[in-house]
């Protein structure tokens, strides 16, 4: 291998780390949803915390900027690539006023993308991951709701 080459593979994977870690750290509720359902959030490498309860959480995959688009309606031009996490919050898990994330269902998964000092975040329930479509969007049962966090 080259050292150009070497080179060049070391900034691709540390784009793609810098770019799955724009959405650690504590968020305060910034949207109607996000302050009377979860409160302020905190995302780590391996853990979410909701309003002080922590849950276990996998970084899956990176989510393509098509992806991004189809489920907060962001700008597809814009090149924003967001994150797919794994977590498990049981549904009697109770937030803020008494309100869960999926209502009577596990939540699942979580996607997120940052925006400047904004998070948005999607909850999900289901087994398997989400399809990331417009059209899969449209009509999931398991899409929990969006919530959007600042610094």
């Amino acid at each position: 291998m080259k050292l150009h080459d070497f080179f060049a593979a070391f900034l691709l994977i540390a784009g793609a780390l810098s770019c799955a870690a724009q959405d650690r750290g504590y968020w305060r509720a910034a949207s109607y949803d996000a302050a009377t359902i979860t409160g302020d959030v905190t995302i780590g490498e391996t853990k979410l915390s909701i309003n002080f309860v922590n849950f276990a959480l996998a970084p899956i995959r990176s989510l393509k900027p098509v992806e991004v688009s189809a489920v907060f309606d962001a700008d597809v031009n814009a090149g924003i690539n967001g994150q797919l996490y794994r977590i498990h919050i049981p549904a009697a898990t109770r937030f803020m006023h008494r309100n869960t994330l999926c209502g009577a269902e596990d939540t699942e998964w979580m996607a997120t993308y940052v925006v400047g000092h904004n998070l948005y975040v999607a909850f999900f329930s289901g087994t398997t991951a989400p399809v990331f479509t417009v059209d899969a969007m449209a009509n999931s049962p398991d899409r929990c709701g969006n919530f959007t966090y600042a610094r």
